[in-house]
């Protein structure tokens, strides 16, 4: 250590060393200032005389300093004293957890409120869009009263290059930079992305938090080998062997916590750090207390009392707008634990899946590896999958008798909301006979001949039982039809708003008798009748997208049955339970101008794109579902790949020509705020007596805006509004134009394309006249930008995949298609809900839903 005790650094007095690494060195100092003690970091030389590594040191360092979280170490300052430059932060007393694991493996009891603490400072810092890149055990400090500190931010960004081949596993691994080829991090914690020299983001931090949380949890490290270089192979190419081989007292959720954190692909860890976080939470609280205090105490030896199996635990894990993971929670009586096997590990997404009638057989249609939807069978035990001789078909139900209803071509038509075609064939194999067009749903009835399904002819969701006789018509849309074992009524999900699952679980007889059983719940997804036929099964949230396992009664009497997130899919007669795990997220995807590979923007679990500057080189969009806390965020990204700017919450609108404003409005779409880019207050907008504003766009002046909303007592229309005040003025008659999606200004601000009254799309004068309609608009295209000279507008169909954009020229009608898009990884891609491009098409963005399912057989609920 370089410095003596009584030495001085300005206005700090050394005392002691505390340690040194890579980074520099560690003393104990005395503020003589304050008369407190501080900890302060002494960079290395070589740092401190490149002054653009230590340009990029303190923009960290302010960064992190501004978090203020009780689990993250405060930074006092930054400063510069005798040619050396130093970091001063809080002094924590205690150990670090690499002191407290060098005792062996953590009981539960004590283990979760470290991995919980860790885990919320981690999520904090990659809300901010902070990455640690260096978590160990060596970074964390456990203090006396168990408070958790995180050490080092960012450092690891700065760490010098000079690292020996040779180094131990503990080394730490370093650049300059984070660009691609280079390797940071510490060997043995950090991801496969860093070992390989790939550019990281927050989900390689969750690898390393995984790799922490095995090594607590057994007492051995995840990758350890003899060299360095052996470790980063394994990093790359080996499973850890399995927590529960090592140490079994690790519970289940758990494991499959540390498991999903140490994927090897990104892409297959968690949406978002704070979904990581709220999952710990879940098993430090759903487990009992008798559950973990028994697993510290109880002798290996020894049986387990059966006390201890009194509870139900799992752990929600989700993504966004839906679930990946179960968490149970208590139960009472002595009942044994249920069991969980994953049956499916292939990516892509569920739609159905059922018994067949000998009860071990499973039938399934999924959409693999971006593939279509195709139909298989297998058996519990078998890993494999056989496709069954039927193109393109998802099952939607199979009879008694082993007769298959299976829907043909499925597309999506809206979120959540696909259909196909209704045909029926034989298990054993067979031609399908084709049956009815448009069909979302169907379910055999007991006689095994008669179907319920769930018709949309024209988009109006209609259930028929038998094929033919209306039963009910929703004014939303309808999922999840299952006649009941007597064949006199049929459950079903009726969802009242389109493109959202919120929903309540309806009883409906032959004669259309029908009667709410359940509900309205924010997310209700999967039902069944239950194996003795007396109650209904089905997966709900009464908040967010979390779903229990909930069963009523045809008389309407409610029970939880289990506390886990996923979609039931059936229930056999002897009990067993088909459900999916489902992540399900939106992705952001596009390109900076002139660029020719796209990049993925996607911040948290449902980014959604919504604005592109006319330069293409920044992106407005919002996180709209858990990751925002389910009140919205607005978030500014340059298309640099920078990180995103939380600009505020509420829902993205658009971005002012000068990029200085982004308007917006809360969920509700109640009003209308200007959020300010750069320096600035919030601004809301008069509102007059508009209730609903359905979309909002800036002119080309940057003074004015367009907005498509409702006043009260009145349909929308078209208003302008004057951003220096006053009340807005509206352009077009009650119920011309307005509407969500279709509005395209054009460059000179004359026009803009809006629903015509009719069919199709219209073109409006902003300053009044006469409109005129748009021709050579195939169904379903909507315009979504004008070029720059004004002379075509750019197409696209919601929803379609991959999304195909067409230049359409206004003076002859003649259309081109110019661009198709479609994200690289394919698995999952359930549709493409936004595009947005700059006016010279040099750059574009578009946000994809992807739906990745696992299919779980669970024996044991009652």
């Amino acid at each position: 250590m370089s410095l003596a005790a009584g030495a001085r650094l300005g206005p700090y007095s050394i005392v002691s060393p505390l340690g040194s690494g890579g980074m520099g060195e560690v003393y104990r100092a005395r503020d003589t200032r304050l008369n407190r003690e501080v900890a302060i970091k002494v960079l290395p030389a070589e740092l401190s005389a490149d002054s653009e590594r230590l340009k990029r040191f303190e923009k960290e360092a302010r960064a992190v300093s501004s978090l203020n979280h009780p689990n993250i170490v405060t930074i006092h300052e930054i400063g510069e004293a005798n040619g050396k430059s130093f970091l001063v932060m809080e002094k924590i007393e205690g150990q670090t957890l690499r002191e407290l694991v060098l005792e062996g493996p953590l009981p539960a009891r004590r283990l979760l409120p470290i991995a919980c603490q860790i885990a919320d400072g981690i999520a904090r810092a990659h809300e901010a869009g902070i990455v640690h890149r260096d978590l160990k055990p060596e970074n964390i400090m456990v203090t006396r009263d168990g408070l958790i500190k995180i050490l080092d931010f960012g450092l690891a960004k700065l760490a010098p290059p000079e690292v020996a081949a040779s180094s131990l596993t503990e080394a730490p691994t370093a650049s300059v930079g984070t660009a691609e080829g280079v390797i940071l991090g510490t060997v043995g914690y950090m991801s496969p992305e860093q070992a390989s020299g790939k550019s990281v983001d927050y989900r390689s931090d969750q690898f390393s938090l995984g790799a922490i949380l095995y090594e607590i949890a057994t007492g051995n490290r995840a990758f350890r080998r003899e060299t360095a270089v052996e470790t980063l192979s394994a990093i790359l190419r080996d499973e850890p062997e399995p927590v529960g081989s090592v140490n079994p007292r690790t519970p289940t959720p758990l494991r499959w916590i540390i498991e999903r954190c140490l994927a090897k692909s990104p892409e297959e860890r968690y949406v978002s750090t704070r979904d990581l976080a709220r999952d710990l939470a879940s098993v430090r609280d759903h487990l009992s207390e008798a559950a973990l205090s028994g697993e510290a105490t109880a002798a290996p030896a020894r049986p387990r009392r059966s006390h201890l199996l009194r509870f139900l635990a799992a752990i929600a894990v989700l993504a966004g707008v839906a679930a990946a993971a179960f968490v149970l929670g208590e139960r009472s009586g002595k009942a044994p634990l249920p069991s969980y096997r994953r049956l499916t590990f292939r990516r892509g997404h569920i739609f159905t899946a059922r018994f067949a009638p000998d009860g071990q057989t499973i039938v399934l249609g999924a959409a693999w590896d971006g593939r279509p939807v195709a139909s298989f069978s297998m058996r519990p035990g078998n890993p494999e999958s056989l496709p069954l001789p039927v193109p393109s078909a998802d099952v939607l139900s199979i009879s008694r008798t082993g007769e298959l209803a299976i829907c043909l071509g499925r597309h999506f038509i809206g979120p959540w909301e696909s259909v196909g075609t209704l045909a029926r064939t034989s298990l054993s194999g067979g031609a399908a006979r084709e049956v009815l067009e448009d069909v979302a749903a169907a379910d055999w009835g007991p006689d095994g001949a008669s179907l319920a399904v769930v018709r949309a002819p024209g988009s109006v969701f209609r259930l028929e039982y038998p094929v033919g006789r209306p039963l009910f018509q929703s004014s939303g849309w309808i999922s999840h039809p299952r006649v009941s074992p007597q064949g006199d009524s049929v459950a079903f999900v009726d969802h009242p708003v389109r493109g959202d699952d919120t929903g309540d679980l309806e009883l409906v007889d032959r004669s259309g008798q029908r009667k709410k059983l359940s509900g309205p719940w924010s997310s209700v997804q999967g039902l069944a009748w239950s194996a003795d036929g007396r109650e209904i099964w089905f997966t709900a949230s009464s908040v967010g997208l979390l779903r229990a396992l909930y069963a009523v009664t045809p008389g309407g009497r409610q029970r939880l049955i289990a506390d886990f997130i996923g979609t039931l899919q059936d229930v056999a007669r002897d009990g067993q339970v088909l459900a999916t795990r489902d992540n399900v997220r939106a992705r952001l995807f596009g390109s900076g101008p002139g660029e020719q590979k796209e990049r993925d923007f996607s911040w948290l679990d449902n980014s959604i794109v919504q604005d592109l500057s006319a330069d293409g080189t920044e992106l407005l969009f919002f996180e709209g579902a858990e990751g925002s806390g389910g009140e919205g965020a607005v978030y500014l990204r340059k298309t640099d790949g920078s990180p995103a700017v939380r600009l505020g919450k509420g829902v993205a609108r658009a971005l002012s020509p000068d990029k200085k404003w982004a308007l917006t409005s809360p969920m509700n779409f109640s009003e209308l705020v200007l959020l300010p880019t750069g320096v600035g207050e919030a601004r809301r907008l008069e509102r007059g007596s508009v209730e609903v504003y359905q979309w909002a766009g800036f002119l080309p002046d940057g003074r004015r805006i367009l907005f498509a909303g409702a006043e009260q007592g009145h349909r929308a229309r078209l208003h302008v509004q004057d951003l220096a005040g006053g009340s807005a003025k509206p352009i077009t008659p009650e119920g011309v134009g307005a509407g969500f999606v279709g509005h395209a200004i054009s460059p000179d601000g004359r026009f803009v394309t809006g629903p015509a009254p009719e069919k199709g799309f219209a073109l409006y004068p902003v300053e009044g006249g006469t409109p005129r309609p748009v021709s050579g608009l195939a169904e379903g295209e909507v315009p979504v930008q004008w070029s720059a000279d004004g002379g075509s507008l750019y197409l696209w169909r919601p929803i379609e995949v991959p999304a195909r954009v067409f230049r359409l020229d206004l003076a002859s009608g003649r259309r081109e298609l110019w661009k198709e898009f479609l994200p690289d990884d394919r698995a999952g891609v359930v549709d493409i809900n936004f595009v947005v491009l700059t006016p010279d098409g040099r750059s574009h963005a578009y946000t994809s839903g992807q739906m990745l399912s696992d299919l779980y057989l669970i024996e044991g609920l009652r």
